[in-house]
């Protein structure tokens, strides 16, 4: 749940190691006696803060992707074949599990493992920062929600407290989200729940648990079983009417302002918000209440319309039809992997091949991109990766 600008980052980094020693000191006490003042025990305090330094966390504020990515890239990176073949495979060995969740909470499958995939590749990207430190550091000097980062952090101990997670595997984001679908602490002690039946709550190393947990979340979060997160639509040429995802009018609303399926077909019952992520020259979507359960997951449209579109394709369906209104479309994850090698070859250094597209890869591409007279922006992009195979 993440860098854009250089620049930027690296007056974040002077700022993260400018804080006095008793600064740091004085604000750490205040934590550990709000944690002790929270019912937190004196060796769970002590175990988790003695000796603690801060970390780079605030460094990466207001840089995650799903605000300042391109929603064509973004949904690009996210739902690609590669992660729709592995998750069909995970809906069945997880079957029994995802099975139990929907029966309890009335959430799907799909959608459930939709959220695992997009949150942390199916578990195999949870964030390597401890989630104590990092929310120490976020509640010490990050410049705003301070107030937020101390709950959080208070939360997190009491976590430890509870012995739901152990110190050695409570890592996360950078800004302490954690697990195989990142809860934040305060989240996990009012949603996450045991469903593999050995008495810890542990979405850290328990799937099972993940999943049922994420569907606890998303029927706290207003979803209706049986219902739809929506679907693409297909709007009337020059169409000017109203839109938004708040914006929920009954179906016929929208009937009686020409739009419809994409196969022409009509749009059925119940209400739904016209959603329009690029403008009206891109994909239109009619999404429902259980769109804006998504959506309270992570609140940015770009991230839940890759799940619930990732959810769709795992049910067998296609994804977005209509072309983004861009000549320069975003990569599959393969596809970046593909940019990375070719660049190496090129004679770059963007580290490994991994699809992750870091601040060398960025650097890289914005040199080559320079060469080749493409626009200077960085951005991971067919057209550099067209270039690159034909160079």
């Amino acid at each position: 749940m993440k860098t854009n600008h250089l620049l930027a980052a690296s007056a974040a980094l002077v700022l993260f190691a400018a804080p006095a020693r008793g600064e740091w000191s004085s604000c750490l006490g205040g934590l550990r006696h709000a944690a002790a003042g929270a019912g937190v025990s004196q060796q769970t305090v002590a175990a988790a803060t003695d000796g603690l330094e801060p970390n780079d966390a605030v460094s990466f504020m207001d840089k995650q992707p799903e605000f300042t990515t391109p929603v064509w890239d973004y949904v690009a990176g996210l739902v690609d074949e590669e992660r729709v073949a592995e998750g069909r495979v995970l809906l069945q060995k997880y079957s029994s599990a995802l099975h139990a969740a929907e029966a309890r909470y009335g959430v799907d499958p799909a959608t459930v493992v939709a959220v695992w995939g997009v949150e942390s590749d199916f578990g195999k990207s949870f964030g390597k920062r401890p989630v104590v430190q990092s929310l120490a550091t976020l509640a010490c000097e990050a410049p705003r929600r301070n107030d937020y980062w101390r709950k959080e952090f208070v939360a997190a101990l009491k976590i430890l407290d509870n012995g739901d997670i152990r110190g050695d595997e409570f890592m996360g984001s950078w800004a302490g989200a954690f697990g195989h679908t990142q809860f934040m602490p305060s989240t996990f002690l009012g949603t996450a729940v045991d469903l593999d039946g050995d008495g810890r709550r542990n979405i850290a190393s328990s799937a099972a648990d993940s999943l049922g947990s994420t569907a606890n979340f998303l029927r706290k979060s207003g979803w209706r079983a049986g219902e739809h997160w929506g679907f693409e639509v297909r709007l009337p040429e020059g169409y000017s009417g109203p839109s938004g995802r708040t914006h929920k009018q009954p179906m016929s609303f929208w009937e009686a302002r020409g739009i419809t399926r994409l196969d022409g077909g009509g749009l059925g019952g119940g209400s739904a918000g016209l959603m329009l992520p690029a403008g009206r020259n891109g994909p239109a979507f009619l999404v429902t209440k259980n769109f804006d359960a998504i959506y309270s997951y992570n609140a940015a449209e770009s991230y839940a319309l890759a799940i619930s579109v990732l959810s769709d394709m795992l049910r067998g369906r296609p994804g977005i039809q209509t072309p983004w209104p861009t000549d320069d479309p975003g990569l599959s994850r393969a596809e970046r992997r593909e940019l990375q090698a070719l660049l190496t070859r090129a004679g770059y250094d963007v580290g490994d091949a991994d699809g992750v597209i870091g601040t060398k890869t960025k650097e890289a591409i914005a040199d080559y991109q320079s060469r080749v007279g493409l626009p200077r922006n960085g951005r991971a992009s067919l057209k550099v990766l067209k270039a690159l195979r034909g160079g």
